[in-house]
């Protein structure tokens, strides 16, 4: 596929924003704040609606949606680090590693405890 047929494909353009922020092309505030953190406070919130309603499936949706996204935002954020002032913009890298490290382990210990109900029927 040559470069103007993948830019013209509905689906690279339906996901245009996405992809300048993959590409480090869009200021880090609207990348962090809007994709990264507004995003993970809705996961959360279906997650706790999942939970509480009991249904595994849907919470192994989120689990491995969740891993999806959080490679997609850390990728997306380190990329974007530099549009901003030396100091934002290393302060938002590290942040990347410890929201990184955070969501790792969150997302074993759900995945544990998924099992383990799996597990018991």
């Amino acid at each position: 596929m040559t470069p103007s047929e993948s830019e013209t494909s509905p689906l690279a353009f339906f996901f245009a924003p996405e992809l300048r922020a993959w590409q480090g092309r869009m200021a880090l505030p609207v990348v962090f704040w809007g994709y990264g953190v507004t995003t993970s406070v809705a996961l959360a919130m279906l997650r706790a609606t999942a939970l509480n309603a009991g249904q595994l499936i849907f919470q192994q949706v989120l689990v491995l949606s969740s891993a999806a996204y959080t490679i997609w935002i850390l990728v997306a954020i380190w990329r974007c680090a530099p549009n901003t002032g030396p100091f934002s913009g290393t302060l938002a890298r590290w942040r990347m590693v410890t929201w990184g490290s955070n969501t790792a382990f969150v997302l074993l210990f759900i995945q544990i405890e998924l099992v383990l109900r799996y597990a018991r029927g």
